[in-house]
């Protein structure tokens, strides 16, 4: 099972990590090794979130979602994204960012230096309403209630988190400016490049938002057209053509999936900046973290963890709410590495544990 499960992760794991090595020698094998447990820690809400949908699809769309899903976030999140990032935010193209990043990384090192403020208000915006639209959602199972009733109440505003992310955007933008002037360290115009670059990210999320709005709207009118046609069949005595409109629904689950999953990305390309900014490196750590969390994510699905382990789901997105407050402090402060790959790590592990004694105690 285990074996079935991950054999294509520890395959690109042997081939990654032999590429590391014939480009960057034994260095370039430790910084790759990182950035894939980098991005396993700060992306396993993802495989947990991701298990939350996969598991409504049967094996054959799962197998897709192994195959040409990884490609999508293999090649186009973890390869084309970074590139993308630094392009966008030094204002050159995109083949120009590539040719940097191959041919003079220290020139490279700086604009991505130089654009980090920009870097963590997208993505820690982007991260933050994530978090906001879960917390303030009323769920049946609650984690941390204390916490969880109040927020959920409060969640019934409407465009809530909308307007708390941006209070958070206004006042670390302006503590910035404010630092800016004090200290006369970056400058103070970048204030203005921060606040954009937040606004950005929060529409980036309303328009993925609103993509995955789509696409779950479509899977249920094919859910409810198949089960209105199952109804008929058993009046009429017809065969039920459930291999047709399952089709359907799990192609606009997958679609549902891949935007999900191409959200989620952004955290693990984000916080590999504070490792490397060599881009092939970069790529060949991420891709092999982006293999374990998809077989994770059937992983999970297959045992049926996150029905055992109801918590999970909640850990997950405290830890992509920890890791937006994250970036939005290193917008003016340095946090070590460690702590942004930690937080996150520690948190699931709670509201594992938290599970298990749920558990317990419902079986006494």
């Amino acid at each position: 099972m285990l074996l079935k499960t991950f054999g294509w992760s520890f395959a690109v794991t042997a081939l990654g990590l032999v590429a590391a090595v014939f480009y960057g020698g034994w260095t370039g094998f430790g910084i790759v090794a990182i950035l894939s447990i980098l991005e396993i820690s700060v992306s396993f809400d993802n495989a947990v979130v991701n298990a939350g949908i996969l598991k409504k699809m049967n094996a054959f769309w799962q197998k897709i979602f192994l195959t040409i899903g990884v490609l999508i976030a293999v090649f186009g999140m973890r390869l084309v994204f970074p590139v993308v990032i630094v392009a966008v935010s030094a204002k050159i193209g995109p083949i120009e960012a590539v040719r940097l990043a191959l041919d003079d990384k220290d020139k490279y090192q700086q604009l991505v230096t130089d654009a980090h403020p920009s870097i963590a208000a997208f993505g820690g915006m982007f991260l933050l309403m994530i978090f906001l639209d879960f917390i303030f959602e009323d769920r049946d199972i609650k984690w941390l209630g204390w916490l969880e009733r109040p927020l959920a109440k409060l969640g019934k505003v409407d465009m809530l988190s909308v307007c708390v992310a941006l209070i958070v955007l206004l006042v670390s933008a302006m503590t910035f400016a404010t630092n800016a002037h004090q200290h006369g360290g970056i400058h103070a115009d970048k204030a203005e490049t921060v606040l954009i670059a937040g606004i950005a990210g929060l529409i980036t999320y309303l328009i993925v938002g609103g993509l995955s709005g789509y696409f779950e709207n479509k899977l249920e009118e094919e859910e409810e057209r198949e089960h209105e046609a199952e109804e008929e069949a058993k009046r009429s005595g017809k065969k039920v053509p459930a291999v047709v409109m399952a089709g359907k629904a799990a192609f606009f689950m997958f679609l549902y999936l891949e935007v999900l999953d191409a959200s989620f990305s952004f955290d693990g390309v984000i916080a590999a900046f504070a490792i490397t900014n060599d881009i092939v490196l970069m790529s060949l750590g991420l891709g092999i973290g982006a293999m374990y969390v998809r077989s994770l994510t059937v992983y999970l699905v297959r045992q049926g963890t996150l029905d055992d382990y109801v918590y999970l789901e909640h850990g997950a997105h405290y830890a992509i709410g920890a890791l937006a407050v994250i970036l939005l402090v290193t917008i003016q402060y340095e946090i070590h590495e460690v702590i942004t790959g930690l937080v996150g790590v520690v948190l699931i592990a709670w509201s594992f544990f938290s599970s298990v004694q749920r558990n317990r105690r419902l079986d006494e």
